[in-house]
């Protein structure tokens, strides 16, 4: 296998149907990176595939099969975005879910081993690879409601900076995400569809945009091949990490 390709390369985006990964497709694109997208909803994958010229293929991470079927479709890499993977409820440990919990690990810990496993030949055959993992400031800083979550994250954390010294020496950066509040689906799907419970987490405060995140990922993969971003913390001016939050009072004048 050669490294041959044109322009900046082969990006691949996981978890692109919708949010951070969707705007992070986006961003690459208009970058000239040549984009393929995975995700499970490919209807939603297509339609955002589609307006930027990228390859939607189907993906769920947490299948062996699905990623080995996706991978074996991307004979070349240049860089990889594991973004996938997402949170499931609040309750406390004493009335933990344990599918919600195992769904969580394998989303969010083994669906990123095994991207990364699967397409580290060809990310390492070009000769100036990148891995880039979208964490989170709950990987760093634990909540009460939040310890399925936050241990899932802590794993990627953990497997992110083993897998930067196993590398070291080769041709492959790796760089470690961790936003703090991005207002997208992910508050939605954690509350099971509950709206209110949702849009409660963003009251009073202005939260990161999926482009803010967008922006980041796509600062960090384009500094010199020598530069290696070992991690970027993300969070809105209103949030201090995960427990702190500034929420400004509504306007009792509005909407008059």
């Amino acid at each position: 296998m050669t490294g041959a390709e044109p322009g900046n390369g082969t990006a691949v985006v996981t978890g692109a149907s919708s949010g951070i990964g969707a705007a992070t497709a986006r961003r690459l694109a208009a970058d000239g990176w040549d984009v393929v997208v995975g995700a499970r909803r490919l209807d939603r994958l297509r339609e955002v595939a589609e307006v930027i010229g990228a390859r939607a293929l189907p993906l769920d991470v947490t299948d062996t099969a699905s990623v080995e079927a996706f991978c074996a479709e991307v004979p070349y890499c240049r860089l990889l975005v594991n973004n996938a993977g997402g949170a499931l409820g609040r309750d406390p440990i004493e009335r933990f879910d344990e599918d919600g919990w195992r769904w969580m690990y394998e989303a969010n810990v083994l669906g990123v081993a095994r991207m990364t496993r699967a397409l580290l030949p060809a990310l390492e055959a070009g000769g100036d690879g990148h891995v880039v993992v979208v964490g989170s400031i709950a990987g760093f800083d634990p909540y009460a409601g939040g310890a399925g979550y936050n241990a899932a994250k802590h794993g990627a954390r953990a497997f992110t900076r083993v897998l930067r010294q196993e590398l070291l020496g080769r041709p492959i950066r790796v760089t470690e995400i961790d936003p703090g509040f991005v207002e997208t689906e992910f508050s939605l799907v954690r509350f099971g569809g509950d709206e209110g419970r949702a849009s409660a987490v963003y009251e009073g405060m202005t939260p990161l945009t999926a482009d803010d995140v967008a922006d980041a990922i796509a600062w960090a993969v384009s500094r010199p091949s020598h530069v290696n971003v070992d991690e970027l913390v993300l969070c809105a001016r209103d949030q201090y990490l995960a427990q702190r939050v500034h929420r400004r009072e509504p306007d009792p004048d509005a909407g008059r």
